[in-house]
């Protein structure tokens, strides 16, 4: 048995963090769902640029809309529903036979919005309402100006993936803005259930203290990070609250490792997805790290649910001074930044390949 279905035997779902229409057309995406136990998909900018910019799969769609006169977000927007709805077709058996827990895909809102609560709600409503699928997620981030949009996208009935979480605190704000949308469908009289995802970047961690901390503590503090993260998912799942949201019929949002493709050379490269193996919850992982657990991939113990040793880990990185506060709010604001950097990078490339294709230059290459 492959590692992959034994990690989704023990309750974990593993979703690809990647898309391409050479990966819906050849029918990849559909082995991986048949052979690897993959059950959902998540997208970013990063992963449409590098799309658009390494192959023609795009060229024909992108010379067409040009020509129609479409250009920028609009553009990109139009490219994104056509893989996103085509991949969450695929999906929709596995949404359907888990009754709508697994099986989803996930298009974010515009990084430009990130600091915009109103904005950031219109474009979740718009973009969801579009692609008229039930399991497609619009990813929101957790900032300090998602949060609300979170609530209130929930509120009004729309699946979210809530992205840029970093720490146990990330994850509890947004839990809380999760739960606050449902207790207010179910005062209005709503139907209790809608979707959602809370997703705990952790690999971004080990990057950010690498050349900080002695060699000993390499690539162990995202998973502390995570373990720590997770306690807080259990305690919360079995509060009074919660289970008063789940008596009216209310759903868990699903905890999300995200970022868990290795980072540092020296390491496994199925470090992350061994270490954060955990019934109910989801990894995300990227197309050379699915392969990997496939083929070579080692399952071990599941995630204590009272957080194992996570604290006593921690506090090695306090002596070593890591503050850990300081440093999830650096990263979740780099990586809005980086965010923003990747979606004008895609803009810039669907402009010069608008350019380029309506003035038959079929390369699209930017000087």
């Amino acid at each position: 048995m492959k590692a992959t279905q034994r990690l989704h035997d023990l309750g974990q779902s593993l979703w690809l963090d990647n898309i391409t229409r050479e990966l819906l057309s050849s029918g990849t995406l559909a082995r991986y769902i048949s052979e690897l136990s993959v059950t959902g998909l998540t997208s970013n900018p990063t992963i449409f640029e590098h799309a658009i910019k390494e192959g023609d799969f795009y060229d024909a769609a992108i010379r067409q809309k040009a020509l129609a006169g479409k250009s920028g977000e609009a553009l990109f927007f139009e490219l994104a529903l056509e893989d996103l709805t085509q991949a969450a077709d695929l999906f929709r058996s596995v949404y359907d036979a888990t009754d709508g827990v697994d099986g989803w895909v996930s298009l974010e809102v515009s990084p430009l919005l990130a600091d915009d609560t109103a904005g950031t709600l219109q474009a979740a409503v718009q973009l969801h309402g579009r692609a008229q699928r039930p399991n497609l997620f619009i990813k929101i981030p957790g900032t300090p100006a998602g949060i609300p949009a979170i609530e209130e996208a929930i509120f009004t009935g729309v699946p979210v993936n809530v992205t840029l979480l970093f720490s146990r605190e990330h994850y509890l704000a947004a839990a809380e803005a999760y739960m606050r949308g449902i207790e207010r469908r179910i005062a209005a009289g709503l139907d209790p259930v809608v979707g959602s995802v809370a997703s705990i970047f952790v690999s971004r961690w080990d990057v950010a203290i690498k050349d900080k901390v002695l060699d000993v503590l390499h690539n162990r503090l995202g998973i502390a990070i995570a373990m720590r993260t997770y306690k807080a998912y259990c305690d919360l799942l079995a509060s009074p609250r919660w289970q008063k949201l789940a008596a009216a019929g209310a759903r868990p949002q699903r905890l999300l490792w995200a970022s868990t493709g290795t980072k540092d050379p020296a390491a496994p490269d199925t470090l992350y997805l061994t270490a954060l193996a955990a019934p109910d919850t989801i990894n995300t992982i990227p197309e050379k790290t699915l392969l990997a657990f496939a083929g070579h991939g080692v399952m071990k113990s599941a995630l204590p649910a009272d957080g194992g040793d996570a604290e006593a880990t921690l506090a090695e990185f306090t002596r070593a001074g890591v503050d850990e506060a300081t440093l999830a709010a650096r990263l979740q604001r780099e990586g809005a930044q980086s965010f923003t950097q990747s979606w004008n990078d895609l803009l810039a490339r669907i402009t010069s390949k608008s350019t380029a294709l309506t003035q038959g230059n079929p390369g699209g290459s930017r000087p």
